[in-house]
């Protein structure tokens, strides 16, 4: 009765900690939640009292397909801030990221066609190209290499099936970054077989030191995804952007024009306000909570005997090496929340290359939740007999 591509999705286990985490707290327990990389942030008032005067004023009709012009436009100022010009035709306002992945996929892969993507690396990216009939190829990136791959990992996965590649900077879930050089190694690979570069960066503005703000600042011709959900604190929003080739503006456009029609038109008109100043200083400020939570967390797990292999570079999430419990990562998170009440996320959520060693760690939440978590972490070591 379904189509077979069902059977090759496999279930998004966040979701499923999730619920359980949700059933215990209904059953009377606090929960800690280091599971979902949602910021625990309000979203900004700017920002929310734009989305109520949208619909004060009635903005509550379809789109532009792109987005509105506004939005548009100060996105486009946002990267000129940031020392890139970026023409506002070539961005599109999308439903989400998710929405954006659709669109790049629906546009860039026939069936049978193949995109690489990293193992570790975010669960439903395969599910995005499979729905085109395309072929997800893994590229393993371990910690040795920043869990990222390099222009000779792309170079050795390469097929003649294979028509181009998806790595995020930062990446979900290990917050590690591609170097400039990669992207820029990696890009005129791929240009050279005739094939394309997505780079996801919906954790933009959640980086620590970067070398770079966005990859369009080394290459042009990238395909780049973003979201208003991490930095801007929009999840429920469901607001995103692409930043597209010239020569790809008008077969995008004419996808999003059947796919979505256009995006929310009330999350549009309050995503203007994003970006105005009284905003932006919210948005620096909870990014640098951020900082002093991943600072707090992995300084409480390193002293649990945790390893974290490669320290985050941006995002908010530790990947970390839980091999010293000699527990399978599924049965060290699945106990650790029906024992004591800590939800976390299996490495098997985002690949299969060591994946039973390594839990993601999200610090979206505050700090006095860390120190109870750091605590009751360190009791379940001790019930556990862990050395």
């Amino acid at each position: 009765m379904f189509a077979s591509r069902i059977d090759k999705i496999k279930p998004f286990r966040v979701m499923q900690v999730l619920q359980r985490a949700c059933d215990i707290e209904n059953e009377g327990h606090r929960v800690v939640h280091f599971e979902v990389g949602e910021p625990d942030f309000d979203t900004a008032a700017p920002i929310v009292r734009a989305g109520q005067q949208a619909l004060l004023d009635g903005r509550t009709k379809y789109t532009p397909a792109n987005g509105i012009a506004e939005l548009r436009s100060r996105i486009s100022q946002y990267y000129e801030q940031g020392g890139v010009r970026v023409d506002p035709q070539r961005i599109f306002i999308t439903s989400g990221a998710s929405g954006g992945l659709t669109l790049l996929s629906a546009l860039l892969l026939d069936p049978g066609d193949e995109m690489l993507i990293t193992d570790p690396g975010y669960p439903c990216n395969e599910v995005f190209i499979r729905l085109t009939g395309g072929v997800p190829r893994v590229l393993t990136a371990g910690a040795n290499q920043g869990f990222q791959p390099t222009q000779a990992d792309v170079q050795a996965a390469w097929q003649p099936a294979t028509k181009g590649v998806l790595l995020a900077s930062p990446g979900n879930p290990t917050g590690t970054m591609l170097q400039a050089r990669q992207i820029v190694d990696i890009a005129d690979y791929v240009r050279s077989k005739k094939g394309f570069f997505i780079l996801d960066e919906i954790y933009q503005g959640l980086t620590q030191q970067a070398a770079y703000r966005s990859g369009l600042e080394l290459v042009d011709d990238l395909f780049i995804l973003n979201s208003f959900s991490k930095y801007f604190g929009m999840t429920g929003w469901r607001l995103g952007w692409l930043v597209v080739p010239q020569a790809a503006q008008e077969a995008v456009t004419k996808l999003a024009q059947n796919l979505f029609i256009s995006p929310s038109s009330l999350a549009q008109y309050a995503a203007i306000d994003a970006f105005c100043d009284e905003a932006m200083q919210i948005h620096a400020e909870r990014a640098e909570e951020f900082l002093q939570r991943a600072q707090l967390l992995e300084a409480g797990l390193r002293k649990l005997g945790f390893i974290v292999p490669v320290p985050p570079q941006g995002a908010f999430y530790l990947y970390v090496d839980i091999s010293h419990t000699q527990m399978h990562s599924r049965d060290f998170c699945f106990r650790l929340l029906d024992e004591f009440h800590v939800a976390s996320t299996p490495g098997e959520d985002f690949g299969s290359h060591q994946s039973e060693r390594y839990v993601r760690f999200a610090f979206t939440t505050d700090i006095e939740s860390i120190e109870l978590g750091l605590e009751r972490i360190g009791d379940a070591l001790a019930a556990w007999k862990v050395a």
